[in-house]
């Protein structure tokens, strides 16, 4: 009689069900990071969007010449509220200078989905004193 040779060199169930729980978990995790980072970019856009809507309206105000102290606010047509005061400051130290030093605050504040979010930007402009 002739004995016949098994080939034992398969795979057995228990090692087939941990590799695909290993790869489940390994799937799941950079999935997770994938949509991590889409979240990120989304915010990121309004951000860049509300930065380069505060640099316009920074730039608006600090190229006026006669800048005096105020306070205003004003809404945009797509929905941003921007609030700014301008204000003079360090009069101690220009009295005796042919400069006036102004610091113009800024905020701007939006809503994104049910979240409301805000930004706040703050700069200093020298001027000639008016005589």
């Amino acid at each position: 009689m002739k004995k016949i040779k098994i080939d034992q060199s398969g795979f057995t169930l228990l090692e087939i069900l941990v590799s695909i729980a290993i790869v489940g978990i390994a799937v799941t995790i950079i999935f997770q990071l994938f949509s991590a980072n889409l979240r990120a970019i989304s915010v990121s856009k309004d951000y860049v969007s509300v930065v380069v809507r505060a640099e316009e309206k920074m730039r608006e105000i600090m190229d006026d010449e006669k800048l005096s102290e105020k306070t205003l606010s004003e809404t945009t047509e797509d929905g941003y509220r921007i609030d700014y005061s301008i204000s003079k400051v360090l009069e101690d130290k220009t009295e005796n200078l042919h400069v006036e030093v102004f610091q113009i605050d800024m905020s701007i504040y939006w809503t994104e989905g049910m979240k409301n979010r805000s930004m706040k930007l703050s700069t200093l402009k020298t001027v000639q004193k008016q005589v």
